[in-house]
């Protein structure tokens, strides 16, 4: 009988343990979770075509390729943000960017991923170089290396590296996102006003 009852004690106590984790000041500390925008695009006045682009997932080394948020150190020492995270991986977040930004623009016909079925004209093909707050400049800087790939010959028609700054404001995670944000959102409006010159 004494044993019945430490064994429904035991039981008794785990579960309420396992509830603490819902309770504020138990368990871990919960985890921010933030999105990308696609930019609002001002580009000279829109000439629709009847182009079509794919955007494939971006290419990433692995530190970037996760949800994981960069941060690179006074010592220069690559860190990840504590606390926070993206939404989903990264770049899987700056493709779907990207094609919102192409969408924005009203110059195309069509704008996918892989699989949606369009008759694809060119390809957008972007390397993410880096996507970190730099604590000792106190800026994000994003580096996307693009290239636009005729999909009809196989050939590259352009390639181009895009590098936009900005200056965090603030302290914390929100503004670390926000200044990231911000950069991404300068690179994307100049890859799309670029890549739509040379199409």
């Amino acid at each position: 009988m004494g044993l019945k009852r430490a064994y429904c004690g035991l039981l008794i106590l785990s579960l309420m343990l396992g509830g603490c984790a819902a309770i504020p000041g138990f368990g871990p500390r919960p985890v921010d979770v933030y999105d990308l925008t696609a930019p609002a695009l001002q580009l000279a006045a829109a000439r629709r075509s009847r182009t079509q682009i794919l955007v494939p997932e971006p290419e990433a080394l692995k530190i970037l390729d996760g949800e994981d948020i960069a941060i690179r150190t006074s010592s220069g020492a690559l860190q990840l943000l504590s606390g926070a995270r993206w939404s989903d991986r990264l770049p899987r977040l700056v493709q779907a960017g990207l094609v919102e930004a192409y969408q924005r623009s009203g110059s195309l016909a069509g704008v996918g991923r892989p699989g949606e079925g369009l008759a694809i004209d060119y390809q957008v093909i972007v390397d993410i170089r880096s996507f970190e707050v730099q604590v000792g400049s106190g800026s994000a800087y994003v580096q996307l290396f693009v290239r636009v790939l005729d999909d009809r010959t196989g050939q590259v028609r352009a390639s181009r590296d895009f590098s936009a700054t900005a200056t965090v404001t603030g302290s914390g995670d929100v503004a670390f996102v926000a200044a990231l944000n911000q950069a991404f959102n300068a690179a994307a409006s100049d890859i799309v006003d670029w890549s739509l010159g040379v199409m």
